[in-house]
């Protein structure tokens, strides 16, 4: 993989968000250039905690303009492209799809439309990677768990509905007429150093059991997900971008799903990094608070396998749900101490 990178020029969009910095930090690894879009900066980001912002290139612009996005993809000769770039907030989008349609749908048609605009004028873009999400699938029972790519997307809130019509989107730009080379990844729920975004399960857990802040569940913990690691995430995207990039004719319009194919239901999960932390008082506390406790706007039980990337690229997870929420807690320790 090190000479693959060595010199690509690399277009992240999210690169503020945790996994575009984890992956620009990956890529940096093996001398690719990396150019982020961002609209502003972000100092409690994971790009800027750890420095990633000062070796790469952060272009100011945003995915609602089609113009700078096709100058930015021509100007700089990106040959690699991340679409990780989202309103990602499932409780957000019931509050405001409008924003929600606006980021996911229209940022996504216009970065496919200019990468179309720049590969007709004759510029050679390799690989597109999109990340979606499993959330796209909509619900299905629990017997037809886990979710296979060739499920039909039935979506029903507003952010599941976002990424269905993001993906079928990056499809119609994969066919023959128009012949860009597109992957979309569909991954179970990402946690890992840099998540910043304490409203999800992990960092929020964690920032509670270490005792920053105090934690209050949004259901009864018996909704299963399943988790992985974001460096299990960053290598699986680069290797994808990688197999693409040689072989677009078979792998072009692909679907993969990856997850750790070892779900947890939430209440499992909490005690599990309670515990790792020898917080068992106010777990007592945060158990209490669950009973009885319902959402809305989630679906009950999702998650993910990772046979079809396995059978294509002999890929799988390097990380347990153990040993990646100990390599989780090291790092949240250490920034929150600052």
């Amino acid at each position: 993989m090190n000479s693959f990178w060595k010199n690509k020029n690399v277009l992240i969009t999210g690169v503020t968000g945790f996994i575009g910095g984890n992956l620009a930090k990956n890529i940096l690894n093996f001398d690719g250039n990396i150019f982020g879009i961002i609209r502003n900066e972000n100092p409690n980001s994971y790009l800027f905690h750890e420095g990633i912002n000062k070796k790469i290139r952060l272009i100011n612009g945003d995915l609602s303009d089609q113009n700078f996005l096709l100058n930015t993809i021509t100007e700089q000769q990106i040959d690699i492209i991340f679409h990780l770039a989202a309103q990602v907030e499932v409780g957000v989008g019931l509050i405001n799809p409008f924003l929600t349609f606006e980021t996911n749908v229209r940022g996504t048609y216009n970065l496919m439309e200019a990468c179309r605009i720049a590969k007709k004028s004759g510029q050679n873009i390799e690989s597109i990677v999109v990340a979606s999400s499993d959330k796209a699938y909509g619900e299905y029972p629990i017997d037809k768990m886990p979710y296979r790519e060739t499920y039909p997307l039935l979506p029903k809130y507003p952010y599941d509905t976002s990424k269905a019509c993001a993906d079928m989107i990056c499809n119609s730009y994969s066919i023959e007429e128009y012949g860009l080379p597109i992957i979309i990844t569909r991954f179970a729920n990402i946690y890992g150093p840099g998540q910043m975004n304490f409203s999800a399960i992990v960092p929020d857990s964690i920032r509670s059991a270490l005792g920053y802040s105090i934690f209050e569940p949004r259901s009864d913990g018996s909704m299963v997900r399943d988790f992985i690691f974001s460096n299990d995430v960053c290598e699986l995207y680069m290797l994808i971008a990688q197999e693409l990039s040689n072989n677009p004719e078979k792998l072009s319009g692909q679907i993969f799903n990856a997850g750790s194919n070892d779900p947890i239901d939430m209440k499992s999960l909490i005690i599990k990094i309670y515990n790792k932390l020898e917080n068992s008082k106010d777990l007592k506390v945060v158990l209490n608070k669950m009973e009885g406790k319902k959402t809305k706007g989630e679906i009950q039980h999702q998650h993910m396998s990772f046979d079809k990337v396995y059978e294509y690229f002999d890929w799988k997870p390097k990380n347990s749900i153990d040993e990646g929420i100990e390599k989780s807690v090291k790092w949240y320790r250490k920034i929150l101490n600052k």
